[in-house]
């Protein structure tokens, strides 16, 4: 990328990324929710196919999410000294969400609904450190860019990148 970046361009990039996670935490919000309230109720039918709603969500969403993140989103920071604390200490958020989602996996009753609500709360930190610190770092470095690490990512951007045209060569309707 050459060094005058487009700055629009990386702040368009920033707000599909932080959309996406609004989205991701919405419906994660929404399945933990559906999860705690069945067990509440002592209905058990209800809480297990909550819980199941919840793992294939974990297991299509927030996952691949993840590991997309962790190939192009952190590359760029975690090569240089002021970026990989960041980053590796985002790694470990990462590690710790997948033991959990291998957790719920196999949990019953009140396991299952703790495993959902830790999952729920590391995710909303993590999304939150972020928007707020690795995003805008890798949009206001010279020699990254965020644009270029999501383009044509829908794990990074969900819909986002679609709709503004930035995901060429790629079928808008993959999920």
């Amino acid at each position: 990328m050459n060094a005058a970046k487009d700055a629009a361009v990386e702040a368009r990039a920033l707000q599909d990324v932080e959309t996406h996670h609004a989205d991701m935490l919405k419906q994660l919000n929404g399945l933990v929710g559906l999860l705690v309230e069945a067990l509440e109720a002592g209905d058990s039918p209800a809480g297990e196919r909550a819980q199941a709603a919840l793992l294939d969500w974990c297991d299509s969403d927030l996952v691949p999410h993840a590991l997309a993140e962790e190939g192009l989103l952190y590359e760029g920071p975690r090569a240089r000294p002021e970026g990989k604390l960041l980053v590796e200490g985002m790694l470990a958020e990462h590690r710790v969400i997948v033991e959990l989602v291998d957790e719920l996996r196999t949990a019953t009753g009140v396991q299952a609904a703790i495993a959902g609500s830790l999952i729920q709360r590391i995710f909303a930190l993590h999304l939150d450190k972020e928007n707020r610190l690795l995003l805008p770092f890798i949009a206001e470095s010279p020699g990254l860019s965020l644009a270029e690490a999501v383009e044509g990512l829908h794990e990074l951007t969900g819909e986002a990148a679609v709709r503004h045209g930035h995901g060429h060569g790629h079928d808008a309707g993959h999920h």
